[in-house]
């Protein structure tokens, strides 16, 4: 009995001493706290934080937690977050086979079960709006609306998206470039090679710890590879009438990587309101975080009382 406690208490120390670590390396998002879950085979990191109504926000392929480092204080004021990184990516681990997004849009739902958030608004970017979708369409009563900000899913099936994803998935650029984070984020030249006409409508604009937000994740990524199939495959325009919550289609009007075409479609099929925030790309929760928190809170107070 007196060694299996032994055991107990090294292996706590060093699960601690791996988070401390972890956090460390991935960054934090002022206000919310680092927690870990084991769900169906599968670790997940991922952040929470503050008093009030909840919510939920999911980040982006590739993306990690403090992607939401510009947003989230916005957002956050009478709140409580849950913000999660998808398995795969960041501090999570991988899941144990991945055919479509719905094992993704699992572990969030389980999430919020053990969180004990019986029903909240999730905010999904880029690859986190389809799974929102998902998890809007699978578990309708644990989701009360719905922020599709450059949400994927419509585009992100054609041949040019999938060429993309693959010769991403195969060259691993973020991973690469993570150990030079500190450098690209003190050179307008580099981040403009780095966000530039896939992210960011004006890259050298962004903040240095925002950019250190984007690429501290990718150095910790066990397997993104998964999530851009499952992507690939996924088409949800013949589910979205299954989704019964109120929703709003967020986009940067110079969006190069999903169109803005996407966002209308989106828009149409879900009848849901548009707003196209100006001046901004794909990564529009980082460079116009004061108008998507706008948009966001406008929405939740008209339609979910948030």
């Amino acid at each position: 009995m007196t060694d299996a406690k032994e055991d107990g208490r090294v292996g706590e120390a060093a699960a601690s001493s791996h988070c401390r670590h972890s956090k460390q390396r991935l960054g934090e998002v002022p206000g919310l706290d680092e927690r870990y879950a084991e769900l169906r085979g599968c670790r997940l990191r991922y952040l929470v934080g503050g008093e009030g109504e909840p919510l939920v926000l999911v980040h982006g392929l590739g993306g990690a937690a403090a992607n939401w480092l510009a947003l989230a204080p916005l957002l956050l004021p009478g709140r409580r977050l849950l913000v999660p990184e998808l398995p795969g990516h960041g501090g999570s681990s991988p899941l144990p086979a991945a055919p479509s997004l719905n094992p993704y849009a699992d572990r969030i739902s389980l999430l919020l079960e053990r969180e004990g958030l019986a029903r909240a608004p999730v905010v999904g970017h880029s690859l986190g709006g389809a799974i929102a979708l998902r998890l809007a369409i699978r578990r309708p009563e644990l989701v009360s609306g719905l922020v599709l900000a450059a949400g994927a899913g419509i585009s992100s099936g054609t041949p040019n998206a999938r060429y993309a994803l693959t010769i991403t998935g195969l060259l691993k650029p973020g991973r690469k470039i993570a150990p030079h984070r500190a450098r690209v984020a003190r050179s307008p030249l580099l981040k403009r090679l780095v966000f530039g006409r896939w992210g960011a409508a004006d890259p050298s604009a962004l903040p240095p710890e925002v950019v250190d937000a984007f690429l501290a994740g990718p150095a910790l990524h066990s397997d993104t590879v998964s999530a851009a199939k499952a992507l690939v495959r996924d088409d949800p325009r013949s589910d979205l009438d299954r989704v019964r919550c109120p929703a709003l289609v967020l986009w940067g009007a110079r969006d190069n990587q999903l169109p803005v075409g996407d966002a209308f479609d989106y828009s149409r099929r879900l009848r849901a309101r548009l707003r196209v925030i100006a001046d901004c790309g794909h990564l529009l929760i980082a460079e116009r975080p004061e108008a998507c928190a706008d948009a966001i809170d406008s929405f939740l107070k008209r339609n979910v009382g948030s």
